[in-house]
């Protein structure tokens, strides 16, 4: 049923739910955390690596990026999403 009313952000299904929403908070449950810590002599960029399931491929999956030779930045969340971010930083 909820087919129906998954495919745009401001259809209501007949419970109330957004499921667009819903989607997206559960994309963001399932991310790895990424932090950043300044220090006095230099920066700590560390990501989380999940693995989802023991059926998915253990493939490397990029959570830090190079912007330029003296920028990095951290991703979290949906990777298609930051690679977006990403280039257009770059």
């Amino acid at each position: 049923m909820a087919r129906r009313y998954d495919s745009r952000t401001t259809t209501f299904s007949p419970e109330g739910r957004l499921y667009q929403v819903e989607y997206a908070v559960e994309a963001i449950n399932h991310a790895g955390a990424a932090i950043g810590i300044r220090t006095t002599t230099g920066i700590i960029l560390a990501t989380e690596k999940r693995l989802l399931s023991k059926l998915l491929e253990n493939s490397v999956t990029e959570k830090l990026h190079r912007i330029d030779s003296h920028i990095m930045a951290a991703s979290a969340g949906v990777n298609a999403d930051a690679e977006i971010l990403v280039n257009a930083a770059r």
